[in-house]
């Protein structure tokens, strides 16, 4: 079942990538940004977190 679900989803990614190239890249750009900004979130709560705590 795993292996069905990763061979449709590289046959997607395949499709989109030379059906939207730049569609693609644009959505991968802003999920790379999106992610990125999570993680400094965290880091920011996590110091000041410990901050308050000593």
């Amino acid at each position: 079942m795993k292996k069905v679900i990763l061979l449709l989803l590289v046959v997607f990614l395949g499709f989109w990538m030379f059906t939207d190239p730049q569609g693609l890249a644009a959505t991968a750009r802003e999920g790379g940004g999106g992610a990125w900004d999570g993680l400094v979130s965290v880091f920011e709560a996590t110091i000041r977190f410990l901050g308050a705590l000593f």
